[in-house]
């Protein structure tokens, strides 16, 4: 089994759980921070899945006994979000974007002959990757 299947396989549950609030967080954090964080019975369970993480090389101890995020992984639905200054955005969203504006651009510069196919082409992306933009929010891990 590779490296990355055997992310994705530990990568699930708790342990995803653990990964998300220390990606979100942005900062090191300890067991019990974790634990009242997440909601756990016991700071043992966040001991547990910060281990599982540690023996994936995604998390390290640093000199305070607290936990770190030192290596980020894009596996099952994590891979279609980019990570910007803390903040999960969907991939699609910069493409919806993208073609909103040149969609706008054509129309508002072309507004005497405008060319139904090019309007098709451009608005008809910007809604398709604003739907998958929307689908990949309503499911997010975040």
């Amino acid at each position: 089994m590779g490296g990355n299947e055997r992310i994705e396989d530990a990568l699930k549950g708790k342990t995803m759980q653990v990964y998300l609030y220390l990606l979100r967080e942005g900062k090191a954090s300890g067991v019990r921070e974790i634990q009242k964080a997440l909601g756990f019975s016991s700071p043992s369970i966040a001991h547990h899945h910060l281990e599982k993480l540690i023996s994936l090389g995604i998390v390290e101890k640093d000199s305070y006994d607290r936990y770190v995020l030192v290596r980020k992984v894009d596996v099952g639905i994590l891979g279609s979000f980019v990570n910007i200054a803390g903040i999960a955005l969907p991939r699609f969203g910069f493409y919806a974007a993208f073609f909103s504006v040149i969609s706008l651009a054509y129309i508002l510069s072309n507004i005497s002959f405008l060319d139904i196919y090019a309007i098709i082409g451009t608005a008809g992306s910007a809604a398709v990757f604003w739907f998958e933009t929307v689908r990949l929010l309503r499911r997010s891990p975040f």
